[in-house]
């Protein structure tokens, strides 16, 4: 099924994160990661934060990271960011 989604995206040139609920990972430096397209919040303290996607689970780490922002949509985290990682 994600085969012919991905031919059907190409061929109406949408937007892959779109069409697919992929996960779009924006950062600012090191300050802020927003996330959108997320499924919930796994896991969170000020050295980790760790959100469910359709992609899998990303985790973000770092120090004194909060929740700046949460909607049905996106996550805002801000802090110092020192990495983020897929599993």
């Amino acid at each position: 099924m994600r085969g012919i989604k991905e031919r059907m995206t190409g061929l109406l040139a949408l937007p892959k994160e779109i069409a697919l609920d992929l996960p779009v990972v924006m950062a600012t430096g090191r300050g802020e990661v927003n996330v959108e397209n997320y499924k919930s919040i796994l896991e969170f303290t000020d050295e980790r934060i760790k959100v469910n996607t359709k992609d899998g689970a990303m985790t973000i780490e770092g120090e004194r990271l909060k929740l700046r922002q949460v909607t049905t949509e996106n996550v805002l985290i801000s802090g110092r960011i020192t990495g983020i990682k897929y599993s």
